[in-house]
């Protein structure tokens, strides 16, 4: 049963580290991995050199603890209050509607939102005009960029998040309600003394590994809803890293991959600063 997974494991997540080597090389398609010469630290010092740099970390981490901040503790609201209401078929059917869009691809989900700003025929632009304000092309708002990735991503990964919280929360043993209502304690009390600590370990580990994730977002969908008015704000290293090593006239291999494993790196170290952290504070950690 295992040897299926370890396998995908092995090919498709460790082999490729292989690659990583091109990054202290000058390297060259003819002469290969092994057949190209080194480089060292060339591509790294470029990158920190570059006037690029500051740009692409500002817009990156700004992007990520922005989306960690307002999306994280959604599906932690929406879990505690799922598991208080009485009325299973009320309960049942808003898991659905809100794990529904889980399901939808980012390719459709900015379509949607494409088509609900556009300047001309667009939802938004038809309620602004009702206010007697004349069409605005939204999506190429710089100022409005970084909402709409992260609300759009709240109401796309929400419910299934919550689903997490969910698990977690049926260990919770139902004596302690019934002691708590005994002594009087209300719904809300409940919530904030024996449901929500339940849930503290599980968010913790979720939460070091959204620290660790800070110099990557959604690839896919920042690079759909970029464009050359909202550039300055949503040009990111992951989309950046594939502009100069896939999309550019003259690929730029080694440079790219310098790009990607400063980003791996960088998200190793706060990963394992938040997880010592954790650990100290929290009492919870992933080791």
């Amino acid at each position: 049963m295992l040897a299926l997974p370890l396998i995908w494991l092995a090919i498709f997540a460790y082999w490729p580290m292989y690659g990583v080597i091109i990054a202290f090389k000058d390297y060259n398609v003819v002469s290969g991995i092994w057949g190209s010469p080194w480089a060292g630290m060339k591509y790294f010092d470029r990158f920190v050199e570059s006037y690029q740099f500051w740009r692409l970390i500002k817009n990156t981490v700004y992007l990520h603890v922005y989306e960690l901040v307002a999306t994280f503790p959604l599906p932690i609201i929406l879990a505690l209050c799922l598991n208080t209401v009485r009325k299973k078929w009320f309960s049942r059917t808003t898991q659905l509607i809100t794990y529904a869009p889980h399901f939808i691809s980012t390719v459709v989900v900015v379509g949607l939102l494409v088509v609900l700003t556009s300047p001309n025929t667009g939802v938004t632009n038809k309620l602004i005009g009702l206010f007697g304000f004349g069409p605005t092309d939204v999506m190429g708002d710089s100022g409005m960029f970084r909402h709409l990735f992260v609300w759009s991503g709240a109401w796309q990964t929400m419910g299934f998040a919550a689903i997490i919280y969910l698990a977690a929360l049926t260990s919770v043993p139902p004596e302690l309600h019934e002691a708590a209502i005994v002594d009087g304690a209300s719904r809300l009390r409940r919530m904030w003394h024996i449901d929500l600590p339940a849930i503290v370990p599980v968010a913790v580990i979720l939460l070091i590994l959204d620290i660790g994730r800070i110099l990557s977002v959604g690839f896919e969908k920042v690079l759909l809803m970029q464009n050359s008015l909202n550039l300055d704000v949503a040009e990111v290293i992951d989309t950046y890293v594939y502009k100069i090593g896939l999309a550019s006239s003259v690929p730029q291999f080694s440079y790219a991959t310098a790009i990607g494993l400063f980003r791996s790196v960088i998200g190793l170290v706060l990963l394992v600063l938040a997880n010592t952290f954790a650990r100290r504070f929290a009492k919870s950690s992933l080791w």
